[in-house]
């Protein structure tokens, strides 16, 4: 098995299982790409806490050379995000790359409360095999990190997907997690709350499918 570290707690928590369940063949892997100090450091004590085999893939240069190479055309205020979701789907392919060596599968870290909003790259770190924790949502991914014994500083930060400085889930999907949860699990929240999230299950609704194919 092979899956991506981050140092954050959905790929912890996808760590500890994947050494779990098959403890001889599982790699992490550690891909920077212009990402933050904190999130290797992260991604490195996971990997000594659960004694999961590392390799390190920086991506940084990769990153560069494509923005280079790409037409810088379009709005501007698209500019950030399309260049940011070139790093998760930069490490999909390094983590293919290995599998593909290794005769792995991919491992994905994604979790309900995201998946059904729509808060992942498409063809990022949506692609992999399959995603041990795509059914629970973010509050009981907390209380399996719990149980895990993932490292306490790592369950207690708040969720980022590291793609700049400063930048966490929360305030990128407009919505904390407790409202998310809330209504994924009980349907409960206020009214603006379940506009806001039903909203983003239509909008999203392309991420979650098979491209269309006409039927003749």
């Amino acid at each position: 098995m092979v899956f991506g570290l981050s140092g954050g707690i959905d790929s912890s928590v996808v760590a500890a299982l994947c050494k779990r369940a098959f403890p001889k063949t599982s790699l992490g892997v550690i891909m920077p790409c212009h990402s933050g100090r904190i999130d290797r450091e992260h991604a490195e004590l996971v990997a000594g806490k659960f004694k999961i085999p590392v390799r390190v893939v920086g991506l940084d240069s990769t990153f560069d050379t494509l923005i280079k190479t790409l037409p810088d055309e379009g709005m501007a205020v698209t500019k950030q995000m399309a260049e940011n979701n070139i790093k998760p789907r930069l490490r999909m392919i390094a983590l293919y790359y290995l599998a593909s060596r290794l005769n792995y599968l991919v491992v994905g870290s994604g979790n309900r409360s995201e998946i059904s909003v729509g808060y992942f790259t498409k063809h990022g770190d949506s692609g992999s095999d399959m995603m041990p924790i795509g059914n629970l949502v973010k509050r009981q991914v907390r209380e399996l990190a719990e149980y895990l014994e993932v490292p306490r500083v790592i369950i207690d930060k708040p969720p980022t997907a590291g793609l700049w400085d400063g930048q966490t889930d929360e305030a990128e999907m407009g919505l904390t997690y407790e409202e998310l949860d809330n209504y994924l699990v009980a349907g409960k929240a206020n009214p603006k709350v379940q506009e806001k999230i039903e909203g983003k299950i239509r909008q999203s609704q392309h991420k979650r499918c098979m491209p269309p194919i006409p039927q003749f």
